[in-house]
């Protein structure tokens, strides 16, 4: 019989019970937090640890990007900074450009952080 980890019955319960809302700034920080695995794993040179993580922040990119609302006018906008910054993890992964995976990351936290505060807005009102 396989026993359950807590930690993961509680990430689980968490993304279950969370509004849209919640799971993109979900999204958000998981792509952060992958992006800063592969920062470190570049400079360690592990270079497959590297890879995976690369690849699990474009997944998350893309997963925000499929989501989009084509019906809202700022959608067409993000749609094309999601794809430039899966662009820019395209380059940090196959050339090991440390600086491309800083301006996604810098990109990403920008976009977290106006998320968040739409968030508060919205709860506020």
């Amino acid at each position: 019989m396989a026993t359950i980890n807590p930690y993961q019955a509680y990430q689980q319960n968490s993304v279950m019970t969370a509004s849209p809302q919640e799971l993109t700034l979900m999204l958000y920080n998981g792509s952060l937090k992958f992006m800063k695995m592969a920062k470190r794993a570049m400079a360690d040179k592990h270079f497959e640890e590297k890879n995976t993580n690369i690849i699990k922040a474009q997944n998350i990119v893309q997963e925000l990007r499929i989501t989009l609302d084509l019906n809202i006018e700022m959608s067409a906008a993000l749609a094309q900074m999601y794809e430039y910054m899966y662009s820019r993890l395209l380059d940090a992964n196959m050339k090991n450009d440390p600086e491309a995976l800083e301006e996604v990351e810098t990109l990403m936290k920008d976009m977290r952080n106006t998320w968040k505060e739409a968030m508060a807005l919205a709860k506020n009102n």
